[in-house]
């Protein structure tokens, strides 16, 4: 039997996309700005990152505000993606695939079909990282009775850049 074949007919073996995270670091003014592109890009209420080390060569203190993200689901992170690939040209590198998950940057916002300069903004980027999974994944994620989880059941990088090639037609370069 062929891996399509196998793929095909076993639900358990289908992949599908979990979730789509925004993310930009800043600190002070340039949080402010990092979160109101995110909640422009997603709709959404953007959570703010804060450190939990301290690191004194860069001047991070714990509980200092560091970043902001965004995670959006079903539907509605589809569309979003799409928006966000065509801002890169459907253009991915084969090292921004890791098992379960890619990333990309946007250099700057104003590249995304659909969007308007934001003065307030001004010239700004974020990363976007997607992620994968099979169903059953969620026995190892859950809090109460979690399990193990084979590691066959993880999507590896090549049926990653298989789906974003049938699903999205994007081109993955080396």
């Amino acid at each position: 039997m062929t891996e399509e074949k196998t793929v095909s007919q076993n639900p358990m073996r289908r992949i599908k996309i979990t979730k789509v995270l925004l993310s930009c670091g800043a600190i002070d003014k340039e949080l402010e700005k990092a979160k109101k592109l995110l909640a422009m890009m997603s709709g959404m209420k953007v959570q703010t990152i804060a450190s939990k080390k301290r690191i004194p060569n860069f001047g991070v203190t714990p509980d200092l505000e560091v970043g902001a993200r965004v995670t959006l689901r079903g539907e509605k992170a589809i569309t979003l993606l799409k928006r966000l690939l065509a801002g890169v040209n459907n253009m991915i590198f084969e090292s921004q695939v890791s098992e379960n998950h890619f990333s990309f940057g946007i250099k700057e916002y104003i590249e995304i079909p659909g969007t308007e300069y934001q003065r307030d903004i001004g010239i700004k980027g974020f990363n976007v990282t997607v992620v994968f999974a099979r169903p059953g994944m969620r026995v190892k994620i859950k809090k109460i009775k979690s399990g193990k989880v084979s590691k066959n059941q993880y999507v590896p990088r090549e049926e990653i850049i298989k789906f974003m090639e049938d699903g999205f037609q994007t081109k993955f370069v080396e």
